[in-house]
């Protein structure tokens, strides 16, 4: 009965909106359908998880910047994002960056800052020293000319020592990833996925083995990027699976302004509608639940913006099974006026786009 009201109401206002409007009121509708209109059950014996990813802290903070509440009030930037309702920290570890940020020992004070507010921390290995995603997964320095067995040896080292670091520190890690947006594989060329499928699941498993040892109860996260593309995850979870590489969570990225450049604006509902799929499939599929870890809009436009993490979390939320258990936003804190566009904020201030955090909050994990 309560998809007969959705529907009905849809086709009453669709004939009175302009095209725009219609892109937007889709965007509900459709999530709705794709989410089966399900009260999802994450959220039953913990919170639905609303998280950032505020590496960049330290080093906005070494040059001088610091981030701003509404009303223009200086505030430490974790401390701002548990006020917008976020209820966990993601933090990227390098493993030998040149100025120290993302180091392990600088992930430890961010974790200690996120720990004191109540706040479990995602830790996100990249395994190299700069940023690692699809497009480029470079082996730190000190591991260059390794054999794969001693690759595989110091990737473990790292992972344990890092995480012993933090445990030692008496930091609650609930979450690991072993490698960033490794769609591709990682450490290149070696555990390069299209070409040595079969290194990549055995640099995956050093990884994930590494983390039970020091943190046996945290989940281990194997993420890749485009979310909304379920050929790709069946194509990379199969070869990981058929080579003994046991997971947690599966992660995904979730960005609606890469994957609708040059497109029309109908691909960014698809974007969504696709996303939300597609973690209906991986659970099904697989068994394990799937968690976004990474989001972001064009903070130039952020009542849309809004509009779209609104959307998303709700159909996240409402995924039969608990499917989905949290929606994490990469560098909120960043400025719509920097070269990276796709944060929260603009001239140092929370734009509407945070609000979705905070009424998340309210609506999903207060009780």
């Amino acid at each position: 009965m309560q998809n007969l009201f959705v529907y009905a109401d849809f086709f009453i206002n669709f004939a009175l909106m302009k095209t725009k409007d219609i892109l937007r009121f889709l965007t509900g509708a459709l999530v709705v359908a794709a989410a089966a209109v399900a009260p999802g059950s994450s959220w039953a014996t913990e919170p639905f998880w609303l998280g950032g990813d505020i590496s960049g802290t330290t080093a906005d903070e070494g040059r001088g910047h610091y981030t701003m509440n509404a009303e223009g009030v200086k505030t430490e930037t974790t401390r701002l994002m548990k006020d917008y309702g976020m209820n966990a920290t993601r933090l990227r570890v390098w493993v030998n960056p040149k100025d120290g940020f993302s180091s392990p020992e600088d992930v430890l004070e961010m974790a200690k800052r996120s720990q004191a507010l109540g706040m479990p921390v995602m830790v996100d290995f990249h395994y190299s020293d700069w940023w690692a995603d699809p497009g480029k997964q470079n082996p730190p320095a000190a591991w260059l000319g390794l054999s794969y067995e001693e690759t595989k040896k110091a990737l473990a080292d790292h992972t344990r020592k890092t995480l012993k670091l933090l445990k030692d520190n008496g930091i609650d890690v609930k979450w690991v990833q072993v490698g960033n947006e490794t769609t591709h594989g990682f450490l290149w060329p070696m555990g390069r996925f299209e070409e040595n499928p079969e290194q990549y699941a055995g640099l995956t498993k050093a990884g994930a083995e590494a983390v039970k040892e020091v943190y046996p109860d945290a989940k281990v996260i194997i993420h890749l990027d485009n979310g909304f593309d379920q050929a790709l995850y069946d194509r990379v979870f199969d070869s990981l699976k058929a080579n003994g590489v046991e997971w947690d969570i599966i992660g995904t990225s979730v960005y609606p302004f890469w994957a609708i450049e040059g497109k029309h604006e109908e691909s960014e509902i698809m974007t969504l509608v696709d996303a939300i799929a597609n973690i209906r499939h991986l659970k099904e599929k697989y068994g394990t639940n799937v968690m976004i870890v990474e989001t972001g809009v064009d903070a130039r436009n952020p009542v849309p913006g809004k509009q779209f993490i609104d959307a998303l979390i709700k159909a996240s939320v409402e995924l039969t099974d608990g499917a989905c258990t949290g929606v994490f936003y990469w560098a909120p804190e960043t400025d719509a006026e920097a070269a990276y566009r796709l944060g929260a904020f603009s001239n140092g201030r929370p734009t509407v786009i945070m609000d979705a955090f905070r009424e998340a909050s309210e609506k999903y994990n207060q009780k």
